[in-house]
């Protein structure tokens, strides 16, 4: 048993602890990100410069292959809600022989909101600011470390691109940091993505996977964050492009897309499930819950899932509860939708998987298994 002088230090030391242990992990995050992800030295002063004065940020691919990249590399930004088709598009660009897209990273959106949290807190501000960790300290140190991850947690390419879809609500400080970078947001029927992300348990913070209402909300608001992100980018740097659109007309909307990211065609964008696992191709994580799905050519089977799921009172106040489905062009009334008529390749492929499914169900098991082998290697 603890003395009563031995209990006032050890209080004492919690409370120290708690006081100032966010603030020192902090500083090590910038520290370190200048220590370790910097290339060369550079001469900082403390007042903040404009983005366009920012020093380049070279960075070496790890295995010394292919150039070097910088932060005016024009890196492609794929973004949206989660369950809202950003890992489709994604694996449609890694199916291209100039993009290299990969896995979500997970640590990009929360060095993101990390930073917006020092920028919403006045104490946290100024604290950071007599330490001379200036917005230039932290732009540096920021885009240094997103840079060296997206560059080194895949192979060289051409063009590298990163998914991790919360990254979208950054997506006027990440067009600062890299000026040369462009976005898609992905948008899908917020029916469809809640009912998605309840139906699959697919955890997100904030979202109660009990309740459709507010999961429906939290949509809400979220998209809502990204559309307008979008829109201050205007249409030459951020493309707005709807799920729904891609699935029935994949040929046409890829078109579109390479166009927008100033990339020649490919026809291999048009079946990226054959190149799952293949050298220059499409790498999947098994730990992503839309793993399983994109294994498979691009089919209608997920589109309207979720009528007949939700429950009756919030469909009938669908309009109040989620404004920003018809914002984006869907009607909140429509049950079931009507989102038009698919091309004959997409139709095709639909009757193919539904005809085969136990085929396709066990070559989803075969391909995530080979993928975590190739990992382990």
């Amino acid at each position: 048993k603890m003395g009563p002088i031995q209990r006032i230090v050890a209080c004492m030391m919690v409370r120290m602890v708690r006081r100032y242990l966010p603030h020192v992990l902090a500083a090590m995050v910038v520290m370190l990100t200048i220590m370790l992800l910097a290339p060369s030295p550079t001469c900082i002063t403390t007042d903040a410069l404009p983005y366009s004065q920012l020093s380049p940020s070279i960075v070496q691919p790890s295995d010394s292959r292919g150039h070097q990249y910088s932060r005016q590399e024009p890196l492609l930004f794929i973004g949206g809600m989660p369950r809202s088709g950003t890992t489709l598009m994604r694996a449609m660009l890694d199916a291209h022989y100039m993009v290299r897209c990969g896995e979500e990273t997970r640590v990009v959106p929360r060095i993101l909101q990390m930073r917006q949290q020092w920028k919403r807190s006045a104490k946290e501000s100024m604290r950071l600011k007599e330490a001379g960790v200036t917005d230039k300290v932290l732009d540096e140190a920021i885009s240094s470390f997103i840079l060296q991850v997206v560059v080194n947690h895949g192979v060289p390419s051409p063009r590298l691109c990163n998914k991790d879809p919360f990254t979208l609500k950054s997506a006027g400080y990440l067009s600062q940091l890299f000026p040369n970078a462009k976005f898609i947001f992905m948008i899908r029927d917020g029916r469809a993505t809640v009912h998605s992300i309840i139906s699959r348990k697919v955890t997100i913070t904030g979202f109660d996977l009990s309740s459709y209402k507010q999961c429906l909300q939290r949509w809400n608001n979220a998209v809502s964050t990204m559309n307008q992100q979008c829109e201050e980018l205007g249409p030459a740097r951020c493309m707005a492009l709807h799920y729904e659109e891609l699935v029935l007309h994949p040929r046409s909307v890829m078109e579109t897309v390479l166009e927008f990211f100033d990339l020649p065609w490919d026809d291999k964008v048009m079946h990226h499930e054959d190149h799952i696992n293949k050298p220059g191709g499409v790498s999947l994580s098994k730990v992503e819950r839309s793993s399983d799905q994109v294994v498979k050519p691009i089919n209608l089977d997920g589109l309207a899932r979720w009528v007949g799921q939700i429950p009756d009172d919030v469909l009938s106040d669908m309009a109040n509860i989620a404004p920003m489905l018809a914002t984006l062009g869907y009607d909140p009334h429509a049950n079931p939708p009507n989102y038009g008529k698919a091309d004959v390749m997409v139709s095709n492929n639909t009757r193919k998987i539904q005809r085969d499914a136990y085929y396709w169900q066990n070559r989803a098991q075969q391909l995530l298994s080979e993928g975590k082998d190739q990992k382990r290697r």
